[in-house]
């Protein structure tokens, strides 16, 4: 098979549609590798940050950028026609819910009409974005096969999903097992051997749809565990418990036990998303998927809850909300990243301003920011507790200092357990 020896001689070229968390990782570790990479994306100012060799992602050193777009390996485009030079399309684009929480497939089928513009024979075309089990065969695969093209035979045609985890030191696209199903026999062997190029452990399935659900099963197991031990979380604060404590005391189990933590509510590019994407499919084979659609609920009320320990903090000064000036610290979805997407400090800080509480934050990430309402721009760690009623922690960068927050805050009201261990009557914990 021609591409397996291209794949093999480093001599096939890649194309990557959606050069965010997940694109751009993947373009620069091939790029890096030895692959010549073209990386397509619409945003015209992320294509000229890249060929600046300015990164933007966290987890890709402009070091690393800067080093393959000088050797030429790599190169960014707004240009779909590019990509008709290269061997293998990666599509690494964002699958969000809409308002009905049912998938929006709109970035996926524009890539997946991008790509059937420029298809051509023996090419290997892989879907990473996250989405429903039936994905690659009932909307890609059409698709491209409508070109006049034979699926598995004149074209390749799998699904690898990404498993990126931003911020993460320990894993990274390399050491990340790879998990791929591809149409048929042929489709499986060629992506497997494209990423054995790089990946440290490729680990192949039946079929796209497998692939497809695998993803969906790691994001759904964490969002109903996190929903089960931030229903605890509540319920521990109505009878009087640390669930921290009690959190801490469990994992001391050698075995029956995995520790999950309670938070301000979920945030990211999938764990808010995936379980809803699993329920949708779900219904069209007529499951109702109870236990994961409570889940949601659950989740989806921990910033009414976060909104209510800040009521109590000003209750215990006899403040009222309405009024009050509340100042949250952190507002990426998670510690130490710059991705807003489904971060609960947005719906916390949207709920604190509907109530009369005049809002701010720090987050040394995100320097500013416009969301619904809401226009802001990050106050200096230093000047935080300034004219503020009650702090907030919903994201708990390690950069921040703890201690000197609850010496200059009045009250504060922490989250994500970053106060552990300091014991102050102005703190308030979830």
């Amino acid at each position: 098979m021609e591409l397996l020896k291209r794949i093999e001689n480093k001599q096939a070229r890649l194309g990557v549609i959606g050069l965010g968390y997940v694109g751009l990782p993947l373009a620069v570790e091939f790029a890096r590798a030895g692959f010549g990479v073209v990386g397509y994306d619409v945003d015209e100012r992320k294509v000229k940050e890249l060929m600046a060799g300015r990164s933007y992602i966290p987890d890709v050193s402009s070091a690393h950028l800067a080093e393959v777009v000088k050797s030429g390996k790599f190169v960014a485009t707004t240009d779909p026609k590019r990509l008709g030079d290269t061997d293998i399309i990666d599509i690494c684009v964002p699958t969000p819910l809409r308002k009905t929480k049912d998938p929006d497939m709109t970035y996926v089928v524009q890539a997946v009409e991008a790509v059937a513009a420029v298809l051509r024979k023996g090419q290997l075309i892989i879907l990473e974005s996250t989405t429903y089990p039936g994905t690659t065969v009932e909307v890609v695969q059409p698709t491209l096969a409508a070109k006049g093209f034979k699926p598995g035979i004149d074209f390749y045609l799998a699904f690898s999903p990404e498993r990126v985890d931003p911020g993460n030191p320990q894993y990274q696209t390399k050491n990340i097992p790879k998990v791929v199903g591809g149409i048929n026999e042929d489709s499986t062997r060629c992506a497997v051997a494209f990423y054995s190029q790089v990946m440290d452990t490729v680990i192949p399935v039946s079929s796209p749809s497998v692939a497809e659900m695998v993803k969906l099963l790691e994001n759904t197991f964490r969002a109903v565990n996190i929903g089960l031990v931030n229903e605890l979380a509540m319920m521990c604060h109505r009878m009087g418990l640390d669930v921290w404590e009690v959190i801490d005391a469990a994992k001391t189990k050698p075995f029956g036990f995995m520790p999950f933590y309670p938070g301000p509510g979920l945030g990211g590019h999938c764990i808010p998303i995936d379980p809803f994407y699993l329920s949708w499919k779900a219904r069209q084979y007529n499951f109702e998927a109870r236990f994961i659609e409570l889940a949601g609920v659950v989740n989806g009320s921990m910033p009414e809850f976060v909104v209510q320990r800040i009521i109590d903090a000003l209750n215990s000064q006899r403040k009222s909300l309405n009024g009050s000036r509340v100042h949250v610290v952190g507002v990426a979805y998670k510690r130490d990243v710059n991705d807003l997407r489904e971060s609960p400090a947005l719906e916390v800080l949207e709920l604190l301003a509907h109530r009369g509480a005049t809002v701010s934050y720090t987050d040394p990430y995100v320097p500013e920011f416009k969301h619904a309402h809401l226009d802001l721009k990050s106050v200096d760690e230093k000047k935080m507790h300034e004219g503020v009623d009650c702090g907030v922690i919903v994201t708990d960068h390690k950069v921040f200092d703890y201690p000197a927050m609850v010496k200059n805050f009045k009250l504060l009201v922490d989250t994500r357990n970053a106060l552990k261990g300091i014991d102050s009557p102005n703190v308030f914990r979830l």
